[in-house]
């Protein structure tokens, strides 16, 4: 009696998407695209602190009741967190997977022509390293003020004065924020690339909008701390 055999399930669409170098590197645009839509509207929220106190605490108040009254106090933060945590732990995970899988397909006799690279390629690994570190640190300064030594509950404004008082809280601050403009400024045109956006017309705008937006959040993000330092901002 011949033995029946199993025909082998087809692998679902999410399987597939995920096993392909296509589909990770959508994944990875995708989800740095959440992540840059973020650190656009904070930055926005952020700048408020040259409005003063009422402006930059009302601001943080105004978050925390977005949705109000459908949405508890806060809820709105804790829909959002979720996504932007599954955007950075996707954007990770297929960054180091993309990254084995193109060392793994290099013949060795390529391997003098890396420095053909361009230095924001050479470091997205580096950057995304001490963005990552810089996430938990930033949670630990802002959220649950657990490394900011005169923060206190209810007062984001004089938290963050108190923070950037501090010349390692400043340090780390300014660090990562380099690193978000040269991730910022290499990762938008590889995005564009992957989805299909960019195109032998468009190459040079996309360059453009890609240094430009990645000057912009790093002069915007930097400018907070600096104007503690120099007293502005107090």
């Amino acid at each position: 009696m011949a033995l029946a055999t199993r025909t082998p399930r087809p692998p679902s669409l999410i399987g597939s998407v995920w096993r392909s170098t296509v589909g990770k590197k959508t994944i990875m645009a995708v989800s740095g695209l959440i992540m840059l839509g973020y650190l656009v509207s904070h930055l926005i929220g952020n700048l408020k602190v040259f409005f003063g106190a009422d402006d930059f605490n009302g601001y943080a108040h105004w978050l925390r009741t977005i949705g109000d009254p459908i949405l508890h106090h806060g809820w709105f933060l804790w829909l959002v967190r979720p996504v932007l945590l599954a955007a950075v732990i996707l954007h990770g995970i297929t960054a180091y997977q993309l990254s084995r899988r193109d060392l793994a397909a290099r013949p060795q006799r390529y391997a003098h022509q890396r420095k053909e690279q361009s230095y924001a390629t050479r470091t997205m690994r580096w950057g995304g390293i001490i963005l990552t570190l810089f996430i938990i640190w930033h949670i630990l300064d802002f959220t649950t003020l657990t490394v900011n030594e005169r923060a206190e509950e209810g007062h984001p404004y004089e938290n963050l004065v108190a923070s950037f008082s501090t010349w390692y809280g400043n340090t780390i601050y300014i660090t990562a924020m380099l690193a978000v403009g040269l991730h910022v400024r290499h990762g938008l045109w590889s995005a564009a690339q992957t989805l299909g956006v960019a195109s032998a017309r468009r190459t040079r705008a996309l360059k453009i909008a890609s240094n430009g937006l990645a000057l912009v959040l790093t002069c915007g993000f930097i400018s907070i701390p600096v104007s503690v330092m120099l007293g502005l901002v107090d």
